[in-house]
């Protein structure tokens, strides 16, 4: 899948936002932020997830995300400086129900929800 141009990709992070503030208890977080300084949505106070250089980022268990990087649908993300977050993944995948669904899976985990996985 391609990766989303920055005008599909905002329009796509802002309709997820919408979905995310009608159906789940996300807060919207923005400005710099202790975490990585981007537009992000929060839970409890803490980022789940982020657009980043026109990427979802999405907070999940560190084996969740090498499972997701080895079925091809996104890579460790790097906020930068060189250090991969082990528990944050940068979703390659131009799909709008898939970022939705790792959204709400990032939700949960951050969230320590049972079930997340």
């Amino acid at each position: 899948m391609a990766t989303p141009s920055g005008a599909e990709a905002t329009a796509r992070w802002e309709r997820l936002v919408g979905q995310m503030l009608g159906t789940s208890g996300a807060t919207v977080g923005d400005g710099p932020e202790r975490a990585f300084g981007s537009t992000s949505l929060k839970t409890g106070g803490k980022i789940f997830s982020m657009l980043v250089r026109d990427h979802l980022v999405v907070k999940l268990p560190a084996d969740r995300v090498v499972e997701l990087v080895s079925a091809g649908e996104g890579r460790p993300f790097d906020p930068g400086h060189g250090r991969i977050q082990r528990e944050w993944l940068e979703v390659t995948a131009d799909d709008e129900s898939r970022w939705l669904e790792l959204a709400f899976d990032s939700e949960g985990f951050v969230a320590g929800r049972a079930g997340a996985r």
